[in-house]
């Protein structure tokens, strides 16, 4: 029995230690490529593919994420009132789930219940922290609804012009390029104010993205283009208001948000008025349209606490189709022409101690979460902390062949101005100009093929 005893203790150690061990490369000749997440990957192709759980939740994980799940469809309205109650007195929409539709992007339009763009506002300058500087009156985002009886602080018409691009075979496309104007604004704004567009991005797979960590995404940046790819990429470094710390940016389209919590008290705060422990007083503080009721903080803490964890447990939508051979030929294309050199196919997560399940993941969320410059007809000239009026944080690419089904219509960059893919990779510039002039330089066949591939995605 003694013998036994000790034979299993040490069987029990080389276990130990064969857990602890870190994971080693992955043997790509053996992985399935059609698991997104990893681990944390759902099977579905429908209109609701971005808005399962992960896989494996245990009891009590999955009852916090259901909760979650229902906080995020809420409709919010004006106090008093017995649920639900605070929104505005300005916001832009009622609920998380009205400007990210199935979890999903959103409509690029401005001031209607289906809105999910909304417009970041400041004047030349920073702040003590280093960060945009807010417009009197005004504050940091423009809030174009108010509920009854007070004034949103403006309205934004967006009219779009024609730009036509030819392919050097004689193809033509015809991008669409916008112009927004103020209008209605509920007291002067200054005449050197500086505006930006940004809609309303997916929100699956960002508990994946917050646990890669910072030594990786830091790895990949090239501020000064020390291998003359052309391609640089460098981090955001933004203040976190309730940490009071200076922290790596990785949500947010220029990645001007450190992490899950301050992304999603910053969107009830700012997008639909709700204040909570982390944004204490309403955005309209200093301004005409405040209320006057003593109900701060409006948002229990543990419901903030369940929408963060919910977001942080959404399941990736698995790749399709990747066995194709156009599609395999368009992966090729990809790389050949350095799409891959913002888009990182392949990235690895670290340890998340109160989530198991997305530890040391094999992703493939085609991002380096780095800011890039995107050229001059991207621009939006405003800074946002490290991040030039040119500079945006590379958008991932999984699910983005799905994006026709999760939102009616499909539509792509920071202001949804890209009505298709080829669209969007034809807006590049910048960083992108090579990539984008090689992709031109493709034959018909072979763009629709690369095309092929990112749908697959």
């Amino acid at each position: 029995m003694k013998k036994l005893y000790v034979i299993s203790i040490i069987v029990s150690v080389v276990l130990l230690f064969t857990m602890c061990n870190k994971a080693g490369i992955f043997n790509e000749s053996g992985y399935d490529e059609r698991l997104s997440g990893g681990m944390a990957t759902v099977f579905d192709e429908t209109s609701k593919s971005f808005g399962h759980e992960i896989p494996l939740l245990n009891e009590r994980d999955l009852a916090v994420h259901e909760i979650g799940d229902a906080a995020f469809e809420q409709t919010f309205v004006s106090a008093p009132a017995p649920v639900n109650s605070g929104l505005g007195p300005i916001f832009n929409n009622v609920s998380c789930i009205s400007c990210h539709h199935n979890d999903g992007k959103g409509t690029p339009t401005a001031g209607f219940v289906n809105s999910s763009l909304l417009f970041r506002l400041s004047i030349p300058g920073t702040d003590a922290n280093g960060g945009p500087l807010p417009i009197p009156g005004f504050g940091g985002q423009l809030q174009d609804v108010a509920i009854f009886g007070k004034q949103p602080e403006a309205n934004v018409n967006i009219s779009y012009s024609n730009v036509n691009v030819t392919y050097p075979d004689g193809e033509i496309v015809t991008l669409r390029k916008p112009t927004y104007t103020v209008t209605n604004a509920y007291q002067a704004l200054p005449s050197n104010y500086l505006i930006s567009p940004r809609l309303a991005p997916p929100v699956f797979g960002l508990g994946l993205l917050q646990n890669i960590p910072e030594a990786t995404i830091l790895s990949f940046a090239d501020e000064f283009d020390a291998d003359a790819d052309g391609i640089s990429g460098k981090p955001n470094y933004v203040y976190n208001s309730y940490t009071h710390q200076r922290e790596l940016g990785r949500f947010g389209l220029k990645a001007n948000v450190p992490n899950l919590l301050m992304q999603v008290a910053g969107a009830y705060h700012q997008d639909m008025g709700i204040t909570n422990y982390v944004f204490p007083f309403e955005s309209s503080y200093g301004q005409s349209q405040i209320d006057a009721l003593n109900d701060d903080p409006e948002l229990a803490d543990s419901l903030l606490n369940h929408v963060v964890f919910y977001i942080k447990t959404l399941a990736v939508p698995a790749r399709r189709n990747t066995t194709d051979a156009d599609v395999q030929a368009g992966k090729q294309l990809f790389t050949q022409l350095n799409c891959s050199g913002c888009h990182k196919p392949v990235i690895q997560t670290g340890v998340d101690l109160n989530l198991s399940a997305i530890n040391n993941q094999r992703i493939q969320p085609f991002t380096d979460l780095l800011l890039h410059d995107m050229g001059d007809d991207l621009a939006d000239n405003r800074p946002d902390f490290l991040a030039t009026s040119k500079e945006w944080r590379t958008a991932p690419l999984w699910g983005i062949g799905l994006f026709a089904k999760t939102n009616g219509t499909p539509f792509y960059l920071h202001d949804g101005r890209a009505r298709t893919i080829e669209e969007a990779i034809l807006w590049h510039a910048g960083e992108a100009q090579q990539s984008k002039q090689k992709f031109m330089q493709l034959s018909k066949t072979d763009r629709t093929k690369l095309l092929t591939f990112i749908q697959s995605l």
